[in-house]
């Protein structure tokens, strides 16, 4: 966990103060809702459906017991008593008065956290690997990097008011669980020659025009990492489009000149940019950065318990083969929880759940949780001897759903039952595949099948990289949904392609039952995924089970 600097709290305290005063402008009329907005947006706070909503930073994903307490007190006091987990690692509160932000901003800066450039056309929260520090197949801890690009790109006067918002991603593994090149710059620490850098890639980005990024250097020295950044922000700023929104991303430019022009561009920018800098001064930042991550002291235990359960427990194995991954220790798992009990809402967790949440995190993985890209929480260091203990705290809480990575793991955004541009509802669709999936009993027969919804065309839920993507639009006043296949998520970046007309809302239920009993009868054996097969095959047989009707006219 990375702790504050006097700085860091002497700075929230300030900007805190100035949005109160702001607030406070805004109430008395002082300052319209036009003039409010760059204001708020500036510190996360949304005018959404039905009221506003704040949206709380969780850098890179990491969060402490004594902060999801933070979380949990604020959603009882201010909220509704749950909190929802974005896509992007942050969590919102979808009810907060205006009067009550001020105070709470001051309850979250009492836990070290924020909602600083959360929103508004500036570089977001930086997300990062959920497994960071903890995976076995991990090169170096990606939060490092992250929390120094958070410190280098909050307030930065050059890039608070880019043409549109700016995204940044960081892994340290080869097998990518942040979904790094969806982002505008993708990072991914990689070693060459006992030298440690990064694999950089831009012009990634979902919504109306879904582009994967491409790779603008295969090897970046660390000490280059912040004035390499600068020189692509730098480029975005001043050959970016202004005049239409939709065209505004870093992606569109990098679709209209090519990645060797703007390869070209972002090279020559960089000596400037890297003279500014004293020899270096990254490294030197990032070992400060380092050294402010608590590590924590693994337990050294025997791990009988686990073996015992797992041989005489069919649930705990179940739970076990499911939801938890392999940690650097092997004596240690990373266990991923379950916010998706079959019907649940994806992403959202109750104050209580929360607070049992920082319990066993207190108890069993040295108070540290993740958010998790998915909308789950980690725990990412567990002994394996306290897993049966902390199993069976989970279910009685009803959070010991075995269903990581399955069917009913479902990604979703809050669609029309929040947003105000949504188009269409993407929870109660969620809830119906979750419950149907769970009344046909096939879901660890089924196996890895990713299923992400979208609302809108904005593609906050990561529909266009679901193995089954899901699309809520507006046909005339009607909720369509389309349906695109093959999207991955995973280092093999793609987007899904449509598959056809789309369906109502009362159709797409079954429409997704034909797909998966169409993947069972043609796989060549149980072991081969839905992915798989759907590569193996291509999109002809799924297409003619959802839409039988066309081809039996077909024929």
């Amino acid at each position: 966990m990375y702790e504050y600097t006097e700085f860091d709290h002497a700075f929230l305290t300030q900007r805190n103060t100035q949005f109160r005063a702001q607030v406070a402008r805004r109430l008395d009329g002082s300052l319209s809702e036009e003039e409010f907005r760059p204001l708020r947006l500036m510190n996360g706070l949304y005018l959404q459906l039905h009221a506003y909503m704040l949206r709380v930073a969780v850098p890179y994903g990491t969060l402490s017991s004594k902060q999801i307490r933070k979380l949990a007190e604020i959603s009882e006091r201010w909220d509704k008593g749950y909190g929802h987990f974005t896509t992007r690692q942050n969590m919102q509160f979808n009810w907060p008065a205006l009067r009550d932000v001020p105070d709470i901003m001051d309850a979250l800066a009492s836990a070290g956290m924020h909602a600083v450039q959360t929103s508004g056309n500036t570089i977001r929260n930086v997300t990062a690997d959920p497994f960071a520090g903890a995976a076995a197949d991990e090169v170096a801890d990606p939060r490092h990097l992250a929390e120094l690009i958070r410190q280098w790109s909050t307030d930065h006067p050059e890039f608070q008011f880019l043409g549109r918002k700016f995204k940044i991603a960081v892994t340290g593994s080869p097998h990518d669980r942040a979904v790094i090149r969806t982002n505008d710059i993708g990072l991914r620490v990689v070693e060459r020659d006992g030298a440690r850098g990064v694999q950089v890639f831009v012009g990634g980005g979902l919504g109306r025009t879904p582009l994967v990024a491409q790779e603008i250097r295969d090897f970046l020295p660390l000490d280059d990492l912040l004035p390499y950044l600068e020189s692509i922000l730098t480029v975005y700023n001043r050959l970016g489009r202004r005049d239409n929104k939709w065209k505004a991303r870093i992606k569109i430019l990098v679709q209209e000149h090519g990645i060797a022009r703007i390869r070209e561009l972002v090279e020559e920018e960089f000596p400037q940019r890297r003279a500014t800098y004293a020899p270096d001064i990254v490294a030197r930042q990032l070992e400060l950065v380092a050294a402010r991550f608590a590590q924590p002291v693994l337990k050294s235990a025997p791990t009988d318990p686990f073996t015992q359960a797992y041989d005489s427990d069919p649930v705990f194995r179940s739970w076990s083969d499911t939801n938890l991954a392999a940690h650097r220790d092997p004596d240690h798992a990373i266990v991923t929880i379950s916010l998706k009990a079959h019907g649940a809402t994806p992403g959202d967790v109750s104050a209580d759940q929360m607070r049992l949440l920082a319990d066993l995190a207190e108890r069993y993985a040295h108070s540290e949780l993740r958010v998790s890209p998915e909308q789950n929480v980690i725990l990412p260091h567990v002994h394996k001897s306290d897993l049966p203990a902390l199993h069976a705290a989970l279910k009685l809480a009803g959070l010991g759903t075995a269903n990581i990575g399955l069917a009913s793991d479902i990604v979703a955004c809050p669609g029309m039952d929040y947003c105000s541009l949504a188009t269409a509802r993407s929870i109660p669709v969620a809830q119906q595949i979750a419950e149907r999936v769970d009344a046909l009993k096939l879901e660890h027969d089924i196996g890895a099948l990713k299923i992400r919804i979208s609302g809108c065309i904005n593609a906050c839920g990561h529909h266009h990289v679901g193995h089954i993507g899901i699309l809520g639009l507006d046909r005339a006043g009607v909720e369509n949904y389309q349906i695109t296949l093959g999207g991955d998520g995973s280092e093999n970046t793609t987007i899904g392609a449509r598959t056809g007309r789309g369906f109502a809302h009362d159709e797409i239920v079954p429409a997704i039952e034909r797909l998966v009993h169409a993947y069972l009868d043609l796989r060549s054996d149980a072991e081969e995924t839905f992915l798989q097969t759907l590569h193996r095959l291509g999109a002809d047989p799924f297409k003619a089970a959802l839409y039988p009707q066309t081809a039996i006219a077909a024929e």
